[in-house]
């Protein structure tokens, strides 16, 4: 019988990744759980609850156990790392080892609350790294050596802009700004200019199809169906891209603003060397239409956005596994191991 295989994942508010050793990414659904109200009984996870989003009758509720980055539902987010672990893990007499990545911002507090939901779902051992960290590990950054680069990690509740040397984080910020906060803002978009309500699922699919940040060489424009303010009933609206940007103009702003403050406050010697590296965009707020355009117009920095900016976090958190067996017993948060020691 074979040993538990340690497992990485990308605990997100928008979705978990779930990364094996020696296979790679094995899972990737939706952080969405749903449950019966008057028994309390699990029905779904993932994908199949996510289908369930503001759809659901009476007795079914469909939640998001995590915002902003941070478990807000403890016992749901248990319970829905337990179904993904046993998904990718089997019954196995074993319990593998477990690293789950979290937001550079996180307080002590949610720090253990993650490692308890990790331990109560099955986990040997749980460990920690910063998702900023993990994201430069899956972009393929080589982050040991004293050289600076900077990541800017958009995910569904949380944007982290951090500086990396030495395998360490220099200076970063987490702010609870990011692909749920731009969807909200379509929706409160549509409100105001065309009185028209419309559901957090479709102003999503407004910000994959036709949302930027930055102008297009050509406008694009999609018909978005939703229910009419004035007389209740549904209606169609055709909305551009240009709207869009008008639209996400105030979380980008945040965004840019937190960038920019990293920057301020990054020594000069490291600034240097991320106006040579560039910097990388990485989660899936980074691939909303232009958003390395912008941070290249605004910073005067070459941006990219990683080659699989939705999978970058989980993959640099499966990379990280290979170091657990070198770690000190202990350590619980990989990325800060070098003030623990």
């Amino acid at each position: 019988m074979s040993m538990a295989k340690d497992i990485g994942i990308d605990l997100g508010t928008a979705s978990v990744l779930v990364y094996v050793k020696g296979k790679g990414i094995v899972l990737n659904e939706p952080s969405v759980v749903a449950l019966d109200k008057n028994t309390g009984k699990l029905l779904k996870v993932g994908t199949e609850a996510q289908a369930m989003l503001g759809r659901t009758p009476g007795n079914i509720v469909a939640i998001r156990p995590l915002r902003e980055g941070v478990i807000s539902d403890y016992d749901m987010t248990e319970r829905m790392l337990k179904e993904f672990i046993h998904k990718v893990a089997g019954f196995s007499f074993f319990k593998p080892r477990v690293i789950i990545c979290v937001p550079s911002g996180i307080t002590e507090v949610e720090e253990r609350a993650v490692i308890d939901a990790g331990i109560q779902a099955g986990a040997r051992k749980v460990f920690l790294i910063e998702e900023p960290v993990a994201a430069a590990i899956g972009a393929g950054i080589d982050i040991a050596k004293p050289d600076g680069h900077m990541v800017v990690d958009i995910g569904g509740g949380t944007a982290d802009i951090a500086v990396i040397s030495l395998s360490g984080v220099v200076e970063s910020a987490s702010i609870k700004i990011a692909g749920d906060q731009l969807n909200e803002a379509v929706v409160k978009y549509m409100r105001r200019t065309h009185n028209l309500l419309v559901g957090e699922r479709t102003a999503e699919e407004m910000k994959k199809q036709i949302g930027c940040v930055f102008p297009k060489d050509e406008e694009e424009t999609m018909d978005v169906k939703g229910r009419c303010l004035l007389t209740g009933l549904p209606k169609v609206v055709t909305v551009s891209s240009t709207e869009m940007m008008d639209a996400f103009e105030e979380p980008v702003e945040r965004i840019m603003e937190a960038i920019h403050s990293v920057l301020e406050r990054t020594p000069p010697e490291l600034v240097a060397d991320i106006s040579t590296n560039g910097i990388v965009m990485t989660g899936g707020g980074s691939l909303v239409s232009g958003f390395d355009k912008l941070v290249a117009a605004r910073t005067g920095i070459q941006t990219v956005i990683a080659e699989d900016a939705i999978s970058c976090v989980a993959l640099g958190t499966g990379k990280s596994l290979d170091s657990l067996n070198s770690m000190q017993d202990g350590t619980m948060n990989l990325s800060r191991r070098k003030q623990m020691n």
